[in-house]
Order: C-alpha cells, then structure tokens, then sequence
C-alpha cells in the first residue's frame, strides 16, 4: 500500500469529508448542515476553515468539484471520490473500533456516519470498543482497590473515570441491542 493511500485523516478533513459524503455540495451548504446540527459544541471546525479543507481533500483526490450556477451565482460543488469512500469508511472503522470511552469529537463524527459500515461492521467495531472499555474499566477499578484507603482527591481520579466508562459501556450495548434487533434505525441517509 502506498503512503497516499495509508494516509489518514484530520479531524477537519474528517468532518467535512463525511458531510460531503452524504450528497453533493457546496462549502455554504456544509456550514449550513454543521450550524443546524449543532457540530460547533463539539467539533472544532470554523466557517471559514471549510474552504481550506474542500481544497485540501481535492488535492488529495478524496472528493472532486465542478462549478454551478445557483441561485444566479457560481458555487464550487464538491462530491466524494472513490478513493475518498474508502478512505473515509476505513477511517470511521477504526476510530468506532478503537473508542475507549472519553469525549472525542472524531467519535461523534464517525457515530453520526455509521450508515457507512455495513451491519455486521457496525457491530464488530462496537464490540470491539465495548472490550477496549471494559478491560479499561477492570484496570481503573483494580487501582482503586489499591488506593482504596487514600483520601477522596486521590480515590476520586480513579472514581470519576470508571463512572463515566460504565455510562459508555451502557450506551454501546444499547447501541449494540438495537443493531442486532434490526430496526433499520440507522438510516442509510442523514437528513438535514
């Protein structure tokens, strides 16, 4: 495998490859989307910032433009390549697979594309993250054991961390419960 195509992406290059993944557009339209969904709480990417990263992604052939008119004006419309797909889905395998429970904004990114990954995937990625956690969990409580008769501020650090990772693992095998049921509640499209 090449360099080019073992290259992975940034966080910005992987939020705004996914938008465009989602249908052909233009940089207005995927500020759009990012403001109506409410990416900017947790993703770190400004309005301007887009346009660097549409040029970014094109100059590594990961999406391709033409121009339009819309609106009697000429927009730049960009629409994901082969190359970028594969990159993109690879991408969202591993950050899904590897989650270890903390706030990671490529997480949630890569959560909201999970109509990429086919079923089967989708619950080998999640499963796979599920152990990460649990063994994280079992380590964290294991050292709490050792520290158990230190005061709270040094308790606390271990505490806090496995509270929180027994909230994620409680999302992933609801997560993982309602994959397996079937209910196509992972759509295959993203509206708005």
């Amino acid at each position: 495998m090449s360099t080019e195509e073992n290259s992975e992406l940034n966080h910005l290059g992987f939020v705004v490859l996914g938008l465009v993944s989602e249908h052909p557009c233009h940089g207005k339209d995927i500020n759009e989307r990012i403001e109506k969904r409410g990416m900017r709480d947790w993703t770190a990417i400004g309005k301007s910032s887009i346009y660097g990263v549409l040029k970014n992604l094109k100059e590594k052939g990961l999406v391709e433009s033409w121009v339009e008119e819309e609106d009697n004006r000429i927009v730049k419309i960009y629409k994901i390549t082969e190359k970028g797909s594969i990159l993109l889905k690879r991408t969202i395998y591993k950050i899904l697979s590897e989650f270890i429970g903390k706030n990671d904004p490529d997480f949630y990114m890569a959560f909201s594309m999970l109509p990429c990954l086919s079923k089967e995937e989708q619950i080998e990625v999640f499963d796979n993250s599920l152990n990460l956690i649990k063994n994280h969990k079992k380590e964290l409580e294991e050292m709490l054991e050792e520290f158990n008769e230190t005061p709270l501020n040094v308790r606390g650090l271990f505490i806090h961390p496995i509270k929180i990772l027994q909230a994620d693992i409680e999302f992933l095998e609801m997560v993982l419960k309602e994959i397996r049921k079937g209910d196509d509640l992972i759509g295959s499209k993203v509206s708005s």
